[in-house]
C-alpha cells in the first residue's frame, strides 16, 4: 500500500504576517487597520487591509514600522511607501550596484530659499552596460498647496527624496508604490475633481470685472437705458449676463441713476436688449 503524502495546509497571508512580525494572528488584521492607514471618513475593509498586505509582502516592507501604508481610495488603496522605505528595497534589489547625484549650477528660489533647477540620480545596475539617469526639475515636482508641507521648509531634501524615487522606478521597474508626497496629490484631486454623484466638477472661471476707464465709456449709453425706465437691477443682471462683472462701487453708482419715483414696466427681454443697443448706438 503506497503511503500518500500528507498537504500541508496553505498558510493565510494573515499567519504569515503574524508569523513574520510576532503578531498574534487573530489581531493581526485589526492592529493593520488601526495603525496602517490614514483615514479621515468611514472605515477600512478586509479588501482594503488584505490589499496592503499583499503589497508589504511583495516588497518585503513593514507596516507595523510605518515602511508602509496606506490610504483608502474608492474600494482600494493608495500604497504609500516612505523614503527610507524606498532606499532600503533599492539596496536589497540583487542587481543595485551604487547611486550617486548630479546637482545644476543654476539656481531657482523657492519660499525664499535657493534651489537648485534640476537635480539628476545616477543608478547603476550590475547587470547593465550604462547607468540609468534621471533629471528631474524642481517647477514640475515641487508642491505650493495653501496649507504647509515639507516643500516650504526643506525644498532641497524634497528635490533629491523625488529624483531618487523616480530613477528607482525606471532602474528597477518597482510600481504600485507611491511616496507620500504623491499620494497625498492623489487624494487631493480625488476631493477636488469628484461631485456628490462622481461627476467632474468644472474649473470655475475667474470673474473679470469693467475697469473704471471702460465704465466711464459706457456710462452714457447706459444712463439712458435706465432713464428710459429700466430696473437698474434688471440693466445690471443683464449686462452681467454678458461676461464682465460691476464692482459694488459701479453698481452702487448705477443705482443712483435710478428716477423717483421707480416704476419698472414688464417689457420682455427682447425690447430691452433693442433698447439698449439703440442706446450704445447713439452714444458712438
Amino acid at each position: 500500500m503506497s503511503a500518500v503524502a500528507k498537504l500541508e495546509p496553505k498558510q493565510t497571508l494573515a499567519k504569515k504576517f503574524a508569523d513574520r512580525f510576532n503578531v498574534d494572528e487573530h489581531e493581526v488584521k485589526n492592529i493593520l487597520k488601526n495603525t496602517a492607514f490614514k483615514v479621515k471618513d468611514g472605515q477600512v475593509t478586509d479588501e482594503q487591509m488584505s490589499a496592503l498586505m499583499i503589497i508589504a509582502n511583495e516588497y518585503n516592507l513593514n507596516p507595523f514600522t510605518r515602511e508602509i501604508y496606506a490610504y483608502p481610495d474608492k474600494g482600494g488603496i493608495v500604497p504609500v511607501v516612505g523614503v527610507d522605505g524606498w532606499t532600503r528595497i533599492m539596496n536589497e534589489h540583487p542587481q543595485f550596484d551604487g547611486v550617486e547625484f548630479k546637482f545644476s549650477d543654476e539656481k531657482v528660489t523657492h519660499k525664499g530659499k535657493n534651489c537648485n533647477e534640476w537635480i539628476e540620480c545616477i543608478i547603476t545596475r550590475k547587470d547593465r552596460a550604462k547607468p540609468i539617469v534621471v533629471r528631474e526639475y524642481l517647477d514640475e515636482v515641487v508642491r505650493t498647496p495653501s496649507f504647509p508641507t515639507p516643500w516650504d521648509t526643506h525644498p532641497k531634501r524634497m528635490h533629491r527624496h523625488k529624483t531618487l524615487i523616480q530613477a528607482a522606478r525606471i532602474a528597477f521597474g518597482f510600481s504600485g508604490i507611491y511616496d507620500e508626497d504623491e499620494a497625498e496629490r492623489i487624494m487631493e484631486k480625488d476631493v477636488t475633481a469628484e461631485g456628490s454623484h462622481g461627476t467632474v466638477k468644472p474649473t470655475p472661471k475667474a470673474e473679470v470685472f469693467y475697469l473704471d476707464d471702460e465704465f466711464t465709456a459706457n456710462e452714457a449709453a447706459w444712463r439712458k437705458v435706465i432713464e428710459n425706465g429700466k430696473a437698474p437691477e434688471q440693466f445690471i443682471a443683464f449686462i452681467e449676463s454678458r461676461g464682465k462683472k460691476f464692482t459694488d462701487d459701479q453698481k452702487a453708482e448705477i443705482m443712483l441713476w435710478k428716477k423717483q419715483p421707480v416704476t419698472i414696466d414688464a417689457e420682455p427681454q427682447d425690447d430691452f436688449l433693442t433698447s439698449y443697443e439703440q442706446a450704445e448706438s447713439e452714444n458712438k
